[in-house]
């Protein structure tokens, strides 16, 4: 069988019929500042032992530290979040700034708000075309009952 030649806007545009949640992920680089990034690849591997995943592109600006991390925080956001994940989405741009962000397990920087928030530490990172993988242990949670921010077709969305 011949392969066909994917079209990598056509892809994309197909891939965003799947409506995901949203969430950023944090950490710290090795010299202990924290990263984040918005991230829509979350999901979840195992309830016994518990493992979530996601994925970082191998061109993201924060790709060093967060392949380099031992522990890193995934933030599931709420319906109304989208102004935050915007800040966290932007290249270049203190995305900490007028965040007072709580210290998690291992200096983890936790945000103030959000739908759940698990803290992990790196289980596995497995090569994955232009990303990376990154498998995680939660090692705790929170969970707050909050309707999700959801991303669509490019869009925000939230259920009503």
């Amino acid at each position: 069988m011949d392969i066909k030649a994917i079209d990598p806007r056509q892809l994309r545009d197909a891939l965003g019929q799947f409506p995901t949640g949203v969430t950023i992920v944090t950490a710290r680089n090795a010299e202990g500042q924290p990263v984040g990034m918005t991230a829509s690849s979350f999901n979840t591997v195992s309830l016994d032992p518990p493992l979530v995943l996601w994925s970082i592109g191998k061109d993201a600006i924060c790709y060093q530290a967060f392949t380099e991390a031992e522990h890193f925080a995934i933030h599931v956001l709420a319906a109304g979040q989208s102004e935050l994940s915007n800040t966290f989405a932007q290249k270049g741009k203190d995305k900490f700034a007028g965040i007072d962000c709580q210290s998690g397990l291992h200096d983890l920087p936790i945000l103030p708000e959000f739908a759940a928030c698990f803290q992990c530490r790196i289980e596995h990172r497995y090569a994955g075309g232009d990303h990376t993988i990154l498998v995680g242990r939660v090692l705790d949670f929170e969970s707050h009952d909050r309707g999700p921010l959801l991303f669509h077709r490019g869009r925000y969305a939230e259920i009503t």
